[in-house]
């Protein structure tokens, strides 16, 4: 099967290589072509546009930073919905707002189109390792036409109702790391307040109920004070945008969720939007008058 990939950054170029060595035929399109040289010498092959990429290809997966972007890339002038052939497969894997991926399914359904969106959530590493948790959202027919494609960039796959539901899932997805990184942050700058060694208190509590995925994947990076990007502010920052906006569309009360959204813009505004979104732990040292974290 030929696959477009478009978007080749942080998330999209490792599930491309992914792609690539599942057996697909990988062309992939990125407005930086610098970011796409890793996908040229790993076995795929770059177009110099993007209808170039989509043209011939039987599924195009677009893994991109926020709404506009997305709704550009499908129907902007030589966009996929209009370079891409009828019954193309389309997978946005991108994180957007669900209203907007529903008005993207009536779209390409009136091209005769098939399109799942599905988000995803594991981050860079669960991007490398092919881990991700994909939720989808979409016809069960494109579900079982995108199994091939999904099992080579993800492990937990699920199809969690029509279209929109992925991005409505994974909205709820980014609220709960948000929570849990904020929570996780909270409790280091406590331990550290009472000169409890970091390293064996993360481990024995992530033995037992508190234990997450967070801080498995965050924890030690955290307690070093490092906070290169696996994902960015920027990004947890627009998420949790769309999550708020959602919530309120359907009256949802959601308190925690607006502390810790405020917290991740905070941290944006004060310069922080390039870090991972661990660096929550700066703020809640800074808030707390400790000296530990601020200086990373």
């Amino acid at each position: 099967m030929r696959v477009a990939v478009i978007g080749l950054g942080v998330m999209g170029l490792p599930m491309s290589l992914n792609l690539v060595a599942a057996g697909f035929d990988v062309v992939g399109y990125t407005r930086t072509p610098e970011r796409g040289r890793p996908l040229a010498e790993g076995g795929g092959t770059l177009a110099d546009s993007l209808a170039s990429a989509v043209a011939g290809a039987e599924a195009v997966v677009t893994v991109l930073p926020d709404s506009p972007d997305v709704v550009e890339v499908y129907t902007g002038p030589g966009g996929v919905l209009e370079s891409a052939a009828a019954d193309t497969l389309l997978l946005d894997m991108s994180t957007i707002r669900p209203d907007v991926a529903r008005d993207l399914h009536e779209r390409a359904a009136a091209a005769s189109m098939v399109m799942l969106d599905a988000p995803v959530s594991g981050g860079q590493a669960g991007a490398q390792e092919g881990a991700l948790s994909i939720m989808c959202g979409g016809s069960a027919d494109a579900f079982q036409r995108a199994q091939s494609l999904l099992e080579a960039m993800g492990k937990t796959i699920v199809l969690v109702g029509g279209p929109g539901s992925g991005q409505t899932v994974k909205a709820a997805n980014q609220l709960l790391v948000a929570g849990t990184i904020e929570l996780v942050a909270e409790a280091l700058v406590f331990l550290d307040a009472h000169d409890v060694d970091l390293t064996p208190a993360v481990e024995v509590l992530a033995g037992g109920l508190a234990g997450s995925t967070v801080l498995n994947r965050k924890a030690a990076s955290m307690v070093s004070g490092q906070f290169a990007p696996g994902f960015r502010v920027d990004l947890h920052h627009k998420d949790l945008g769309i999550y708020r906006e959602a919530a309120r569309q359907q009256g949802v009360f959601s308190p925690a969720g607006a502390l810790v959204a405020e917290l991740m813009a905070s941290l944006r505004a004060s310069g922080g939007g390039s870090l991972d979104h661990s660096a929550l732990l700066t703020q809640v040292a800074r808030l707390s008058g400790s000296t530990t974290w601020t200086e990373s």
